[in-house]
């Protein structure tokens, strides 16, 4: 990601106030508190992700990588959810670049409610981002050398984390190419903080981490043309490794910085694409050799424009997600600036149950927005059309993405 752009400041966010009442006095049980106890237990079970999570709290598996070091946390709220058919399903939501300060350009308060107009919007039983910044204090060590032309190194200070957790991410993936941007030690930092606040992170070669949401096993892959990074050009190792996530999960998702960048990239076509002499992969072969390999989603971002979405072998694949935060840090000019949200539903077997594309939009100065207009929507539809004329996805006015027919 090397797109330029800055302009004002964010904003601030909200407390949420607890419950009190009196103490009840000591008395004999009466069998109506039985019945007390069991309504709250069907009420937990009834509310799904997010009342699990207000009503009792998160907790979480740590993935492991080739060495078995811990990826952090994610929720565990309740019991799996039944389809129509009764096979437990699970909703997840993804977004595209994500960048909430790009220090010494900080919002107020360490970005405190920086998500607070979109919280909504993000809510599923397991969010996800593309973190494209360092999370870490300034380490001495900068991509960007001194009297450098056109380099962009982003970073936020270590209490910019909070509000990730506050805005209900769950899982952030790490690879891309600012993860390192202030060296081995940013990114260390990165991930120290992130699984310090109980954040699971993708990303480090052979890393798996497989975080468990409302009882289904999920095993989240990142992948780039990056040393710091699972190898997005070396497919036949990438499609091994997503079989042995497959072995350790019940399901798979595959996250991948792929693609050119700019507003000249918004088509994807067959082959390796370029970008100031980088090799960034060949986004179609990887996504069909990973679906092949048996992950039920793939997430693609690095072009810092939406793309098309095609179906293969019956998985959805996002080939770009844009621009969704990126403060004092990304161009919010034209179509730099449409975004959206990624709302997938999978059963326990990976299979496809439904799918919506929540429209946002960036603002200056990088801030996330609802979009009334709905752009993005209508930008994927014709680019998927253009892109995928048979195996595209189809876009309803609304949003919800359904498989092509046939």
């Amino acid at each position: 990601m090397t797109s330029p752009g800055a302009t004002p400041a964010a904003r601030s966010g909200p407390d949420r106030p607890g419950r009190t009442g009196p103490p009840r006095p000591p008395r004999r049980r009466r069998p109506g508190n039985l019945v007390l106890v069991l309504a709250v237990a069907v009420l937990l079970v009834g509310v799904g992700t997010l009342g699990a999570a207000l009503l009792l709290g998160r907790s979480g598996a740590a993935g492991t990588a080739a060495g078995g070091a811990p990826s952090g946390q994610v929720p565990v709220p309740s019991p799996a959810s039944p389809s129509a058919d009764g096979a437990a399903t699970i909703t997840v939501s993804a977004v595209g670049d994500t960048i909430m300060a790009a220090a010494p350009n900080v919002p107020a308060n360490n970005a405190r409610g920086f998500f607070d107009e979109v919280r909504e919007a993000l809510r599923a039983d397991l969010q996800m981002a593309n973190l494209e910044e360092a999370i870490t204090g300034d380490t001495g060590v900068s991509k960007c050398g001194g009297g450098s032309a056109n380099c962009h190194a982003f970073r936020a200070p270590t209490a910019c984390a909070q509000v990730l957790k506050d805005a209900g991410f769950g899982l952030l993936n790490l690879a891309n190419n600012h993860t390192n941007d202030f060296g081995d030690t940013g990114a260390a930092n990165t991930r120290d903080t992130l699984a310090g606040l109980g954040l699971a992170f993708t990303g480090p070669p052979g890393l798996i981490p497989v975080v468990t949401v409302k009882g289904v096993t999920v095993a989240v892959l990142g992948f780039a043309p990056y040393p710091w990074a699972n190898s997005l050009t070396d497919i036949p190792a990438a499609a091994a490794l997503v079989k042995q996530a497959r072995a350790k999960a019940d399901l798979v998702i595959v996250q991948a910085h792929a693609g050119g960048e700019g507003t000249d990239r918004t088509h994807v076509r067959p082959g390796t694409e370029t970008f100031l002499g980088e090799n960034r992969g060949d986004p179609i072969a990887f996504g069909h050799a990973v679906v092949d390999a048996g992950a039920a989603l793939v997430i693609m971002h690095g072009p810092h424009v939406m793309r098309g979405m095609e179906f293969y072998q019956g998985h959805l694949i996002a080939y770009s997600m844009g621009n969704f935060a990126g403060y004092h840090a990304l161009s919010t000019g034209g179509i730099l600036s449409i975004s959206g949200v990624l709302h997938v539903t999978l059963g326990r077997d990976g299979r496809y149950v439904g799918g919506t594309l929540v429209a946002t939009s960036m603002v200056a100065p990088g801030v996330p927005r609802m979009d009334p207009d709905h752009r993005a929507i209508a930008q994927v539809r014709t680019l998927t059309k253009a892109d995928f004329p048979q195996t595209g996805a189809v876009l309803a006015a609304d949003g919800a993405i359904t498989a092509p027919a046939g």
